[in-house]
This record gives structure tokens, C-alpha cells and sequence, in this order.
């Protein structure tokens, strides 16, 4: 279409619909629930006294403090990209070292539980 004098042109964009971007990363009912079942009972024996969750793309995190301000205690990450390498979860120290990897849930969180056992059996 030639645009004339007296009339309007215009070009029309068709910008496609964005392609869908990776939900972030969040935990199943069944890990949330054993992640707090094991705060409640740190609680209990006060070892813990306040949490944070943390959910990006690339991971989900639960981190464990013994007062608000300061540097979590623990970390619990599950980043799913690592599922066939070396586990994709993670427990992180209060120094950020790697205190645990593992493909389960329960296995990684097993030094959590040991150090409750010694907590509540002194």
C-alpha cells in the first residue's frame, strides 16, 4: 500500500508471545514437610530459632537460624539441574562449605538428625 497525500501509513509489529522461561524452583509437600518437622523438633531442643526460603530459577533453598541477625546455621538447596550428576541436595555449613550432597532428601538431612539426637540426649 502507497501511502498518499491526506492519508496515513502505518507498519503493523507482530511481536511473538515470550517464550515460557523456567518456573523457579520450589519444594514438594513431602520435602517441605520433613524440612520443618526437623526445624520444629531444632526448635524444640533450641538449636534454631527463626528460617528463611529462598526460591530462584536455578534453586530452592531452606536456610536454619540460631538468632535473626545473623548468618544462617544451615542451608538446604535443591537444585534439580544436578539430579544425575551428584544429587541435587545439597547441605551447606555455616561457613558456606558443603557439609553433605546426596540424590534423597533424608540422606543429606542425616547429620541434622545425629546432631539433634546429641542435642536432646545431653
Amino acid at each position: 500500500m502507497t501511502a498518499g497525500k491526506g492519508s496515513s501509513s502505518f507498519s503493523a509489529n507482530i511481536v511473538d508471545f515470550p517464550a515460557r522461561h523456567n518456573a523457579q524452583v520450589g519444594f514438594e509437600r513431602t520435602e517441605l514437610l520433613r524440612i520443618l518437622d526437623l526445624y520444629g523438633r531444632m526448635v524444640a531442643a533450641g538449636e534454631w530459632r527463626d528460617y528463611a526460603m529462598d526460591f530462584g530459577r536455578d534453586a530452592a533453598s531452606f536456610a536454619a537460624f540460631r538468632r535473626t541477625a545473623e548468618y544462617p546455621q544451615v542451608r538446604i538447596e535443591k537444585r534439580p539441574v544436578l539430579r544425575n550428576r551428584q544429587g541435587m541436595w545439597a547441605l551447606f555449613g555455616e561457613a558456606g562449605q558443603v557439609l553433605k550432597r546426596g540424590h534423597e532428601l533424608v540422606g543429606v538431612l542425616a547429620p541434622l538428625e545425629r546432631r539433634l539426637v546429641k542435642a536432646v540426649g545431653d
